[in-house]
């Protein structure tokens, strides 16, 4: 089996786990939370949906008051978006670190150690709330370093032809969202919320032995790969890698690139747009559509099941359309994004008018999630199109600002649905959410491109997009 064949399982197990690792809240908060019963109404009295138009309402009145934690919706979205409040902090230090050491340790030891306070999460809650925000903030703060630093070892392993299909791997996080969604709620109703955090943190230190094994920072590096992968490697890669890069980052080209600043604004606006979705799933459909534990771990997690397959085809037709001089790399990427953002945020927007209806919630969900796996083939890999040399650095400044930026989004949901669990409240949510994803892929169709920047080798003279090979 050819190493970036090793590589690219490994990387989509690693990042599968690593939203394991950041989405098993989301679904066990409705399981650790006591209930609460709006407007005097029942549920076990409530026979039309449709009459739910503004009313909060629940599944179960007979309720354990001992078994739950006493936190209102505040309390609730602090304990979902405190795992972002530093998040941001390490992205630049974690290319800039993967840059210098190698990205094989940086990504392990990121991944590893979130995972180990994984399965301290159930003793932290149950001690205080404080020591669980606590946790969930330094779980964030580690796993910054692990996007850039995979960015970093992207730019040395894969031709610019199959970077859309490899960097499919990134979104191992849909079938870890997925699998984390539906087993969890399982999980919950057989074991109890802990059982969640001692299962997935237990496959995230597993993860960790078998990537320290299999992995290595650069095909040169690679003690058992073949002169032949290793030749069309850096053939394929030309001088767009350089092995001895300087060690002075060129931040003012960098920080001052038109095609980076519109490439992280399309970054945004999809990060809204599907975080929305995916973090506040579980508790729409279990307050607001009344669904019970396993209906809200299956529907909250089934769409993420479908985005990783469309990704990866749809990664095979752009690199077809790359490597057949079809389509310029730019145009490829542009495509990406006019599914990742514009078709994206227009299936949020009809998920909002879905009301109660089921069918309609499901499938627009369905769609929203699916097409948002474009991304893989669109602005992520046009990070490292840009500068393969820096492209760790570079996903660490994308980083930090789209995490910014979408730390806000727990706490803007706070806000509109504090007290108010209804479907009129929510469909402001995703109304915002809709018309953010959509306009920052329009900003990108207009202003991006994936052209090799001249700032990636201080020995080249031009700016020229890499040219495949055929």
């Amino acid at each position: 089996m050819q190493k970036r064949t090793i590589l690219w399982y490994m990387t989509f197990w690693g990042f599968g786990m690593n939203f394991m690792l950041r989405m098993n809240l989301n679904i066990a908060i409705v399981s650790m939370v006591r209930p609460t019963v709006k407007n005097g109404l029942k549920s076990e009295y409530i026979e039309n949906r449709n009459a739910l138009q503004n009313t909060s309402y629940l599944i179960d009145t007979n309720i354990d008051n001992d078994k739950y934690f006493e936190w209102d919706e505040h309390q609730q979205n602090m304990a979902k978006g405190s795992f972002f409040w530093l998040h941001m902090v390490l992205q630049i230090p974690g290319g800039l670190l993967a840059q210098k050491f190698g990205a094989k340790s940086i990504f392990g030891y990121s991944n590893g150690l979130v995972a180990l306070l994984t399965c301290v999460i159930p003793l932290s809650a149950k001690f205080n709330f404080k020591a669980l925000i606590l946790i969930r903030i330094f779980q964030g703060l580690i796993a910054g370093l692990a996007w850039p630093s995979m960015q970093a070892m992207t730019g040395k392993w894969i031709p610019p032809h199959e970077r859309s299909r490899f960097v499919s791997a990134y979104l191992g996080t849909s079938v870890g969202t997925a699998i984390t969604y539906i087993v969890c709620g399982y999980l919950m109703d057989w074991l109890g919320w802990e059982s969640v955090f001692y299962i997935t943190g237990s496959i995230g230190l597993l993860w960790h032995v078998c990537w320290t094994l299999l992995i290595h920072d650069s095909p040169r590096t690679h003690p058992t790969i073949t002169e032949k992968e290793l030749k069309y490697i850096e053939n394929s890669l030309g001088n767009s890698i350089v092995k001895n890069v300087s060690s002075s980052t060129p931040w003012k080209s960098i920080l001052t690139s038109l095609p980076l600043i519109v490439n992280i604004i399309s970054q945004i606006g999809y990060n809204w747009g599907m975080y929305t979705i995916s973090l506040q799933a579980p508790t729409y459909f279990k307050f607001v559509l009344g669904f019970n534990l396993k209906q809200t771990g299956i529907w909250s997690g089934v769409p993420h099941l479908f985005l990783w397959p469309f990704a990866f085809s749809f990664g095979c037709l752009c690199d077809y359309l790359i490597k057949a001089n079809i389509m310029t790399i730019t145009n490829v990427r542009k495509l990406a994004c006019v599914f990742s953002n514009i078709i994206h945020g227009l299936f949020i927007l009809t998920f909002a008018y879905s009301g109660c209806n089921d069918i309609f919630v499901i499938s627009n969900l369905v769609c929203a999630v699916v097409v948002s796996g474009a991304i893989s083939s669109g602005a992520l890999p046009g990070i490292v199109d840009l500068a393969p040399n820096f492209a760790g650095v570079l996903q660490g400044i994308n980083g930090t600002i789209v995490i910014f930026c979408i730390s806000i989004s727990p706490y803007i949901v706070g806000l509109i649905t504090y007290q108010q669990q209804t479907i009129e409240q929510w469909k402001k949510v995703f109304i915002v959410s809709a018309a953010f994803c959509s306009l920052t892929g329009i900003a990108f169709l207009i202003f991006g491109s994936s052209k090799l920047q001249k700032w990636n080798n201080e020995e080249q003279k031009d700016v020229k997009e890499i040219q495949p090979i055929v």
